[in-house]
């Protein structure tokens, strides 16, 4: 069956009110909502996110908008593909149950929102630092699509890790009552993580994109044992910095850091990656597509 689609904010909480405080075909709880909230153009990774939201609700919700506020002068705003027939036709395969895709104007009676959430000290690093601004618009659209859906659930790919751990600091900080469960990167056969911007890829592009997860595989595998001096360290981040612009690659950023997001050299100078849980994180162009990746080190 179709997913049943919504364009306004009245009309979809009007749809949903009547789940609340029902109870579940689970044993003794009522019934949840989950939010899969996505920009569209969907692929074999969104879909898994709405399978996994299935497993923890009984109603799911996947937001489809183009949302203006986190793309910067000059991005792919006007360009980014948008299939919303497609997209619906791909969710009923897998049995979503509403699809909300409203319109700029309801999301945003004035734009630039009057309103602002500010993302804080943990987006002025990474993506944040090459896009400002951008998590500051992340802030504002998830903060509404929660507000609109009141979800008990919500559903993020964990390939954006730096986004997924700002909306776990937004839950936390603004009192949400949500659980927010991050999804394992889906990767093509060849290791590629999957991404509506995958498509900017040429043809020998795609050939040569696989070799940024390679590189990260490589630099885990040289991590996980600890036991790296600082300068060593170092070294081996350049090499691969070095490595993946040779392959064509024009790196944003490749960088370790806790799964915090703070730094690996503690407030003391101390360098020291032994028994802690790392990630390494990269953002590179590769042509018109800027590609994310990241890679998660159980160190020691």
């Amino acid at each position: 069956m179709s997913p049943i689609i919504h364009r306004h904010i009245s009309s979809l909480r009007a749809a949903l009110q009547p789940y609340r405080g029902q109870q579940s075909d689970r044993q003794d709880s009522l019934q949840r909502i989950a939010l899969v909230p996505t920009m569209g153009n969907l692929h074999e990774g969104h879909l898994e996110l709405v399978k996994i939201a299935k497993q923890h609700a009984d109603i799911v919700v996947v937001s489809i908008f183009v949302n203006p506020t986190q793309f910067g002068v000059g991005e792919d705003f006007d360009s980014y593909p948008r299939t919303l027939d497609e997209d619906v036709a791909k969710l009923a395969t897998i049995g979503a149950d509403y699809v909300f895709a409203p319109s700029v104007d309801a999301m945003y009676p004035v734009l630039p929102p009057p309103t602002t959430v500010l993302a804080g000290a943990i987006s002025n690093q990474l993506c944040g630092q090459s896009r400002p601004g951008h998590f500051d618009g992340v802030g504002i659209v998830v903060s509404k699509l929660f507000n609109i859906m009141q979800p008990d659930v919500a559903i993020f790919g964990q390939k954006d890790y730096q986004q997924l751990a700002i909306i776990k600091q937004l839950v936390r900080d603004l009192s949400y009552p949500i659980e927010i469960v991050g999804a394992p990167i889906i990767r093509a056969d060849d290791g590629l993580a999957l991404s509506s911007r995958n498509q900017y890829l040429t043809e020998s592009e795609r050939q040569v994109a696989p070799i940024l997860h390679r590189e990260l595989q490589d630099l885990a595998e040289q991590l996980k044992d600890g036991g790296i001096s600082q300068q060593a360290f170092e070294s081996l981040l350049a090499d691969k910095r070095t490595r993946i612009s040779e392959a064509g690659f024009t790196i944003d950023y490749l960088e370790v850091k806790t799964e915090a997001l703070d730094s690996v050299v503690s407030d003391s100078t101390t360098f020291n990656i032994e028994n802690k849980n790392i990630v390494i994180l990269v953002a590179a162009w590769l042509g018109r597509a800027r590609l994310l990746d990241n890679q998660l080190v159980v160190v020691g």
